[in-house]
């Protein structure tokens, strides 16, 4: 069974794609441990368009998006919050790392990911 598609603003995947190419160091360290389905067998996606927003990576089977926060992240407190809410709203559950944490602590990340993974799908 085809998995709901959840809207998007046609115009931010050409942005998307962009992004793709040009991936922070945090961004390719988590794509290089969840690509191929190499978490329990679930796809992920890299910078996925979701309502007017861009998504790190996100895996349509569990609703899952998966954001990094780096520098980037540090004045925009208000706008994420804001951001995160309108994706629950859509049915999009969201987990956030750090930047440092994915670059330095790698193994913790993987773990709770593995864990949020299981409470979402029930396994």
């Amino acid at each position: 069974m085809r998995n709901a598609i959840i809207p998007y603003n046609p115009k931010l995947r050409k942005y998307a794609r962009e992004l793709r190419k040009k991936g922070t160091l945090a961004e390719v360290i988590l794509w290089k441990y969840i690509k191929h389905k190499a978490i329990k067998g679930y796809e992920f996606h890299r910078q996925v368009p979701i309502d007017n927003y861009i998504v790190d990576f996100y895996c349509h089977e569990l609703k899952l998006a998966i954001e990094i926060d780096g520098i980037s992240h540090d004045n925009k407190l208000r706008y994420d919050r804001r951001r995160q809410k309108r994706l629950e709203e859509l049915g999009v559950n969201v987990i956030r790392f750090s930047d440092e944490d994915v670059r330095n602590q790698t193994e913790s990340v993987l773990e709770v990911l593995k864990n949020e993974i299981d409470k979402i799908s029930g396994k």
